[in-house]
């Protein structure tokens, strides 16, 4: 990976980023970031936070934040706030969406009562399409051989199984950020990922972000990346030197010479 300061492209449009630990630090947004937010807004930069938050989170932030769209549990829907009106784009119809919610409980089920430590996550219950487990946001860190017995847990059940930085997020079907970055961009903004690539920038810190940082040439994470790099198989092309929304506030100041 690259120093940060290396990146130089003044055409850049558009902004993924991930929301948790990279937006945010120790589970709050920090003013640095936020602001960074508004700074891009007032240019004209289109920035799309891309998450694995839940439905109820994505609403408020698209209706709220300066952003002009959020892709949200890990890529099972996006919403736009648009004229006063919320555009919103899911993976599923109810009835599938009701089908995978009872393999999901199953699952719930498992785990809980399997792996010691672990915790529903707090959001859960404004959820739509996943099961998020908690081991480390409102529980004590759990080692990474309990993250694993999670992982396997849902794998078994034949769900897809994503790391964060807090959760393990687990739904059934084949889809990520990255394929629904690319129904938003066709949908709001008739483009294509490919011809977004050259003026876009992705930042993220996570595993469930690989496909991201697997895709987009531009691609940033913030510093503390490095507890998770031995697991990635994509890494992001440049680094901060900061965690968090700090390092997310540097990637932004020097890209747009703020």
């Amino acid at each position: 990976m690259k120093n940060f300061k290396e990146f130089n492209n003044p055409n850049i449009e558009y902004v993924f980023t991930d929301i948790d630990d990279t937006l945010t630090e120790h589970g709050r947004l920090p003013s640095n970031a936020y602001n960074s937010l508004w700074l891009l807004h007032d240019l004209g930069v289109k920035v799309i936070p891309i998450t694995g938050r839940p439905a109820g989170w994505c609403e408020m932030i698209a209706r709220m934040w300066p952003v002009s769209g959020v892709v949200g549990e890990n890529g099972a829907f996006y919403f736009c706030y648009k004229n006063k009106k919320m555009i919103r784009k899911f993976i599923y119809d109810d009835e599938v969406i009701k089908q995978n919610r009872q393999k999901l409980n199953l699952i719930q089920k498992e785990v809980l009562a399997t792996v010691n430590g672990c915790a529903l996550a707090s959001d859960q219950f404004c959820r739509l399409f996943d099961l998020a487990i908690d081991f480390c946001e409102d529980v004590p860190a759990l080692p990474k051989s309990a993250i694993d017995q999670i992982v396997s847990i849902f794998k078994k059940h034949g769900a897809v199984a994503k790391v964060s930085s807090i959760h393990v997020n687990g739904w059934f079907g084949d889809y990520n950020k990255l394929s629904m970055c690319k129904t938003f961009l066709n949908d709001e903004f008739s483009l294509s990922l490919e011809q977004a690539q050259d003026n876009t920038i992705f930042v993220g810190d996570s595993p469930n972000d690989e496909p991201m940082f697997g895709f987009f040439d531009q691609s940033f994470a913030v510093s503390n990346i490095k507890e998770f790099i031995n697991e990635l198989k994509q890494k992001p092309k440049y680094v901060s030197r900061s965690s968090g929304g700090t390092g997310f506030t540097e990637i932004i100041n020097h890209t747009f010479n703020l």
